[in-house]
């Protein structure tokens, strides 16, 4: 039987696990979003970058969609010899210079030429330049001291300075940020969470990290944030959860179960819990005990619209006691969906061989359609090459 659904997601696993911290293996902040290639890393990659102000912006006059504009150079970021003694750079693009406007330009140098590829527009008083050039200075320091240099940038005024100092801790592992959020300054983040002007995609990050360095005052105002009937911390609710429970782990786990607990409750905010309950079980086991992790999340076993999600867990996490639990929603009124019943089979696939009950499964699936138990299997080997991803079906 042809199955293109199949082809395609063989094709996703590949091209996805041939990457750098791929889908199945990535190692990163695990509250920040959007994180992408930074400009420190551009930095490096540029032979000489130069900072300053446009000006005698001209038109080809046999070309019009061509011409050539001044940079007026006010900082070298990054110096190479083919630019010392220079005050200037002629650029070879028409822009039309703008009020209150700098540039920053990365350059290469090609054929005994400087060429410029890549220009960033920036408010005129941007500390950009500063920024990349401490960037820079501390880019072969280990992680968390260069994640402390970007820590004092993460409120710049300047977004694009902000932005980037962001996505560096985006791109940090947990344990390479948890030293910097426990030595951070704890008011100075609370401020931050409560400027309505801080962008709510950076609220995960820093309730995380004020979980690290806060006080009780400081639980108080992740929990009346997490119960702001305004929403406006929807996107950083997984970090907020996550920083309130460290602050507070009797009543934060309460409360975090009690969202988990509620099928009424936006799916957004479930999956949030359900994403902060990863990260304990993952990363802090010394605040909440696996075996109390492992319970939050079969909470959600009961709910038809985030249940593959919980399903998914319990398998990576290896949470075979629940065995019985998962292979019995097969078969269960509204269970009866494919997203459902492949991550139902995919569990009993990861059991170990010795799971009767996990062996039976998949001898019945198989004699119903062995090619897709089949498929299934070599999926998970693709995103997970390990020996104990194995068939289950009994000879």
């Amino acid at each position: 039987m042809d199955r293109p659904w199949f082809r395609l997601a063989l094709a996703t696993v590949l091209s996805v696990s041939s990457l750098p911290g791929n889908l199945f293996a990535a190692h990163c902040c695990p509250f920040c979003n959007g994180a992408s290639q930074t400009l420190s890393k551009d930095s490096e990659q540029a032979v000489m970058i130069l900072y300053g102000r446009l000006a005698n912006a001209k038109l080809d006059a046999n070309d019009p969609t061509t011409g050539t504009t001044e940079l007026l150079i006010d900082s070298i970021v990054k110096s190479h010899e083919s630019v010392k003694g220079k005050t200037s750079l002629v650029l070879p693009r028409y822009i039309p210079p703008e009020k209150d406007t700098k540039f920053l330009v990365f350059c290469d140098f090609y054929q005994g030429k400087i060429d410029p590829y890549r220009g960033m527009a920036v408010r005129s008083d941007s500390r950009i330049a500063d920024y990349l050039k401490g960037a820079l200075a501390v880019k072969d320091k280990d992680t968390t001291t260069r994640l402390r240099y970007f820590f004092n940038y993460l409120d710049d005024k300047d977004s694009e300075v902000s932005g980037d100092a962001y996505n560096e801790f985006g791109l940090a592992d947990y344990k390479e940020y948890r030293p910097v959020a426990e030595k951070a300054p704890a008011e100075m983040i609370a401020k931050w969470i409560r400027d309505p002007n801080t962008p709510a995609l950076r609220m995960g990050l820093y309730g995380s990290m004020l979980g690290h360095c806060g006080t009780s005052a400081h639980a108080k105002l992740l929990r009346d944030a997490l119960d702001d009937s305004q929403n406006r911390y929807s996107s950083g609710v997984d970090g907020m959860l996550a920083g309130y429970v460290m602050l507070e782990p009797k009543q934060g786990w309460d409360y975090l179960k009690s969202i988990l607990s509620d099928p009424k409750r936006d799916f957004l905010l479930r999956y949030a819990a359900l994403r902060a309950t990863r990260f304990f079980h993952d990363n802090r086991r010394d605040v909440i005990k696996p075996s109390e992790v492992l319970a939050a999340a079969s909470i959600l076993l009961d709910q038809k619209d985030i249940v593959d999600l919980a399903i998914e867990d319990l398998r990576k996490w290896g949470a075979w006691e629940h065995t019985d639990r998962v292979l019995g929603l097969s078969g269960r009124s509204g269970y009866d969906v494919p997203i459902i019943k492949r991550s139902i089979l995919r569990f009993a696939l990861s059991c170990p061989p010795n799971n009767e009950r996990a062996a039976q499964f998949v001898a019945a699936r198989k004699k119903e359609d062995a090619q897709y138990v089949d498929e299934v299997l070599e999926l998970l080997r693709l995103e997970s090459p390990r020996p104990e991803v194995t068939p289950t079906t009994k000879k």
